[in-house]
């Protein structure tokens, strides 16, 4: 196996000591890859003080010897399920307990799990492990989440350039999606969000029929997978005269945005950063219209720790990447985000995306 997963494995393993277990059964899929290399899914990771063998099925027999050599494998067939076949795994060692991931598995499959093991080996819930090791990316990692947003990057400006009046919300999301594929990614990190308009209000808002030309500026948040590492941005797009309460808003939460940027820094707290932010928005009396948190971690997922808001506790670390999104959002009028990728170094931050965000340049004449 490559020394990257056997390094994580006993990261893994020290978090087992200290919970007091015999192993832990990976099952979220993601978490898997993480620890393995595997791409695929339906599949369990067995850790123990000594061993690790993945638990897959006949499906993925080949694709597994491709993509993890020298992993251990038991490979079920249709006669019998995964859970089943992990806990014969876990009797074949005589574990007398395991932690599970509580956060993904399904209370219906750790009632199993828990029926099949019996009282010889108590299956334990647990939390966030794997996720609180994927919090501190690997310089692989970052190499790979810089590609990522190079791509997502020339994506938008492809975009951005070829607007047309009469495009809808839904086909400028079809573009991005198309663009970013054929630039390289793998997929979008998640379903772009486009509104125009009074739309630009809805934070998550699910692109539709309004068009370009039916108002003078739109929001894009987008994001593309490279590699299974996600990036996540958001530009404003202005065109012709965006009225000029738009315009203040613009600033203000462009302001924010650099206040958080400038308090990024180890050691910083997860609530520190989110404050630097909100206060600016909140001195401006917008407050009440900056309702969610600042930023999050992102990585294998679009959305993983940490995440900075007012409630979260924690700080920052060396080689964590996170966004630095605020927002203002004025039902009647619209909304203005302004998001950033960036990564925490040594002694401070680094912005790694790239994309001109003061107002002259949100400009932009369309075809």
């Amino acid at each position: 196996m490559d020394r990257l997963y056997t390094q994580r494995w006993e990261q893994l393993r020290r978090k087992r000591t200290e919970l007091e277990l015999d192993s832990l059964l990976i099952t979220n899929p993601i978490n898997v890859s993480y620890l393995t290399g595997f791409s695929g899914d339906s599949s369990y990771l067995w850790l123990s003080r000594k061993e690790a063998i993945l638990i897959s099925d006949t499906r993925y027999e080949i694709q597994i010897a491709e993509e993890c050599p020298g992993l251990n494998v038991e490979i079920r067939d249709s006669r019998s399920t995964t859970n089943q076949m992990a806990v014969q795994v876990l009797q074949s060692a005589g574990c007398k307990s395991v932690g599970i991931e509580g956060d993904t598995l399904t209370k219906a499959a750790f009632d199993e799990l828990c029926e099949l093991a019996g009282q010889q080996c108590p299956v334990v819930s647990t939390r966030g492990l794997v996720e609180s090791l994927r919090m501190i990316k690997h310089p692989s990692e970052i190499q790979t989440i810089r590609r990522s947003i190079a791509i997502n990057q020339r994506c938008f400006e492809i975009v951005r350039s070829q607007l047309r009046p009469d495009q809808t919300e839904r086909s400028i999301a079809f573009q991005l999606e198309h663009q970013m594929r054929q630039l390289g990614a793998d997929q979008c990190a998640f379903k772009p969000i486009v509104g125009v308009g009074d739309r630009s209000a809805l934070p998550h808002g699910v692109p539709g029929s309004r068009t370009v030309g039916e108002s003078p500026f739109l929001l894009v948040d987008w994001g593309a997978q490279v590699e299974g590492y996600c990036s996540d941005l958001t530009r404003m797009i202005l065109l012709g005269k965006p009225p000029a309460k738009l315009l203040k808003i613009y600033q203000i939460v462009l302001d924010a945005q650099q206040a958080a940027i400038a308090a990024i820094r180890p050691g910083a707290a997860f609530q520190e950063v989110d404050r630097a932010a909100r206060s600016v928005i909140e001195r401006a009396g917008f407050g009440k219209y900056f309702g969610h948190g600042l930023g999050h971690g992102f990585g294998r997922q679009i959305h993983e720790l940490p995440f900075l808001n007012p409630i979260r506790q924690g700080k920052l670390e060396p080689n964590m990447v996170i966004t630095v999104e605020p927002g203002i959002y004025l039902p009647e009028l619209g909304g203005v985000r302004i998001e950033d990728d960036c990564l925490v170094t040594a002694d401070g931050v680094e912005v790694l995306s790239s994309l001109p965000k003061d107002i002259d340049s949100a400009f932009q004449t369309i075809l």
